[in-house]
């Protein structure tokens, strides 16, 4: 399982709605609009997502 870094919701990689590589890691998400979002900040949702919080605002 792999886990949406801007909702931390647990998903199967192989059914994410969209894939984004940073720093050579792959990060799965729920929805486009996500994937946009972490795009915009990765730096601040892989904080929380290591930190297994979320990011709001």
């Amino acid at each position: 399982m792999a886990r949406d870094p801007v909702w931390l919701m647990e998903l199967d990689p192989r059914n994410a709605k969209a894939v984004a590589e940073y720093r050579g890691r792959s990060y799965y998400f729920c929805s486009a609009q996500c994937k946009e979002k972490f795009l915009a900040r990765p730096e601040a949702f892989i904080d929380c997502f290591c930190h297994g919080s979320s990011l709001t605002g």
